[in-house]
């Protein structure tokens, strides 16, 4: 059974940090590029950052460029998100994604969100 389990969402204020964690169990996590996607109300899921399988090269949109990290760990089967410098635009549900990097077209999975939310 597939599962991503992400943690670490919550209210912050303007300027703060938090750090999301995704936990991945049930397919081969080393395997698959993974990422953070966000959903703000009235608009379609983005990417917010990815990072690849094998070299760990990391890519980011430009709107998170500079406050936030991405890095995963395949021993922990984990995928992190550190978000500093927080506004309240990124205000979001954020989700986990794996993406099999081994062939195109390969299997895809989302986790069920977290929401963070960035206010006085």
């Amino acid at each position: 059974q597939v599962q991503l389990v992400e943690s670490g969402g919550g209210l912050v204020q303007p300027g703060g940090s938090l750090k999301l964690s995704c936990v991945a169990s049930g397919f081969q996590f080393a395997d698959y590029h993974m990422g953070w996607y966000r959903q703000a109300p009235g608009k379609e899921r983005e990417l917010v950052a990815t990072i690849d399988d094998i070299s760990y090269r990391t890519n980011y949109a430009d709107s998170v460029k500079g406050r936030f990290t991405i890095w995963r760990d395949n021993v922990e089967r984990a995928v992190y998100l550190q978000m500093a410098s927080l506004r309240p635009q990124d205000t979001a549900v954020y989700y986990c994604h794996a993406q099999y990097s081994r062939a195109i077209g390969g299997a895809q999975y989302w986790g069920q969100g977290t929401q963070v939310t960035v206010s006085p």
